[in-house]
């Protein structure tokens, strides 16, 4: 939607206008200041051809009448003729001087004005030169301009200076000629303004205005995928350099977009193998996790099956009672039972896991994670500390991948304290697992009593296939996949060890928000 105060083409005709209209103000007062310079000009041209026939007329009066300048004020006529003359040459005042500039006669309201005029008839006789000045100020046409011109000359008989005169003219006639005619200028200037703006406009809309139209048309009825269509009318100026730069732009978009959605699909592909790498890894390790656990658990298979098997050998002897058989039967049933709990838990472990996050009390994991540990042979000598003191303790998380982080985690413990085993310390494995809530998060830490990693060392500890133990024993992956599975889950992991002292691994996850909370 276009709004017509806002559009092109108002905008055009708005700054047109004001351009047109200050231009013709601007040459309006460069005519009018020359106007006025003329008019002045000829004002006091006219006034020196008036003090030539001045002059000519005392000449004549001096010659033929016997009369001297001493004695024309007296002389009625003359002064009589000389207001005849100044009134047919438009001057108002006219001041007279004898050659020792003594003021002979005066005519008109000089008023202050007398003294300068008066002056300038003394400078004339005394450099026989002519002269002009202006005197006061008064508003002209557009500013301050001068009230009036004073125009001196001296006074020549047969050749013989006798005096001077000096005649003065109101200007302010001369102004109101120009108001009159500024009043007829500016109705030429609004005339001129409007017929100039429309056609301005017309060329301009014709040349800039439609084709940016037509093309704004195009842009906003252009829909992806299909061809940019062609002006009707494609101008050579850079109008039409917009409209071919456009349609190669959008071109290359075009081709940016099918290359940039080629990107995508390979991204997306590369993603998804990244993903089932990551998936593998965990797996593969878990599945060696497992396989660790399944060594320590044949032991405790085995003593069962040896058990049952012993049972059955007694019942298939003669001379038991029923109470013995009974009681003999009841004996397997525990251990098959108990054979049963083993076999299912490793199976539990082993399963792939759906992903699924739901609400998971950590406490109970960690004790059920203790309980199917304590059988193995990497536990013996090893004396765990719970130290379970959080108020809350659920999360939302995938039981099964939290399982086996605390899994690697207590393994990779049992193994470090392990090979640290001496006579002199063997009563020292210890492995405390602590719990508390800090603001929204529930941390836990689980701090082994072995040797201790060294401070340069503990920045790699969660990259993958790093591991401080013996060819062969692992794999390296085991706290890289912890990482991965923890920052999955919205939790951290950051291990903190003093060499000789121990590790603590520090866990943090994020408490379920209850509807209470």
């Amino acid at each position: 939607m276009r709004f017509p105060f806002y559009s092109l083409k108002t905008g055009i005709l708005t700054h047109l206008a004001f351009l047109i209209i200050s231009a013709m103000l601007l040459i309006n007062v460069v005519m009018i200041k020359f106007s006025e310079k003329d008019l002045i000009q000829a004002k006091i041209d006219a006034g020196r051809l008036l003090l030539h026939v001045l002059e000519k007329k005392v000449e004549y009066s001096i010659i033929h009448m016997n009369k001297n300048l001493t004695n024309l004020d007296s002389a009625p006529i003359f002064r009589k003729e000389i207001g005849q003359l100044l009134q047919k040459g438009h001057f108002s005042e006219a001041l007279i001087v004898n050659k020792e500039g003594v003021k002979v006669l005066s005519t008109g309201s000089w008023g202050q004005a007398e003294k300068e005029a008066l002056s300038m008839s003394r400078e004339a006789v005394a450099t026989r030169k002519g002269a002009f000045d202006f005197y006061g100020s008064t508003w002209g046409i557009i500013w301050l301009a001068h009230e009036r011109v004073n125009v001196t000359a001296p006074i020549f008989a047969q050749g013989r200076i006798t005096g001077a005169a000096t005649i003065c003219a109101h200007l302010g006639p001369v102004y109101e000629v120009l108001r009159k005619s500024e009043k007829i200028i500016l109705i030429y200037i609004f005339l001129n303004t409007i017929v100039l703006v429309l056609f301005g406009i017309y060329l301009l809309s014709r040349t800039v205005v439609k084709p940016i139209y037509a093309l704004l048309q195009i842009t906003d009825e252009f829909k992806d995928g299909e061809p940019f269509p062609q002006l009707a009318e494609q101008p050579g100026n850079e109008i039409g350099q917009l409209f071919r730069s456009l349609n190669m732009m959008l071109k290359r978009l075009e081709e940016n977009k099918k290359e940039l959605k080629s990107h995508i699909a390979s991204l997306e592909k590369a993603n998804e193998e990244i993903k089932k790498a990551q998936n593998e890894i965990i797996r593969s390790e878990k599945l060696a996790s497992v396989g660790r656990l399944a060594t320590g658990v044949a032991h405790e298979i085995g003593n069962p099956i040896g058990i049952i098997l012993g049972y059955l050998d007694l019942i298939k002897k003669d001379g038991l009672t029923q109470e013995e058989k009974s009681d003999f039967l009841n004996r397997i049933e525990s251990e098959i039972i108990r054979i049963n709990d083993i076999i299912r838990q490793l199976l539990d472990f082993s399963r792939l896991t759906s992903g699924e996050q739901k609400e998971t009390s950590v406490h109970k994991l960690i004790l059920d994670l203790m309980d199917m540990l304590k059988p193995q042979r990497i536990m013996a000598g090893l004396h765990v500390q719970t130290v379970l003191e959080a108020a809350k303790d659920t999360v939302c998380t995938d039981p099964d991948q939290l399982r086996q982080v605390f899994l690697n985690i207590v393994m990779n413990a049992a193994d470090a304290m392990e090979r640290d085993e001496s006579p002199d310390d063997i009563n020292t494995k210890v492995l405390t697992i602590e719990s508390l809530v800090k603001d929204d998060s529930m941390e836990l830490k689980f701090t082994d009593t072995g040797s201790g990693i060294p401070e340069q060392e503990l920045g790699h500890m969660f990259d993958p296939f790093y591991t401080t133990k013996e060819p062969g024993k692992g794999t390296g992956l085991g706290l890289s996949v912890c990482y991965r599975i923890l920052e999955g889950l919205g939790g951290t992991i950051r291990a903190e060890s003093t060499v000789g002292k121990g590790t603590t691994i520090i866990i943090r996850l994020p408490l379920c928000q209850t509807k209470d909370a």
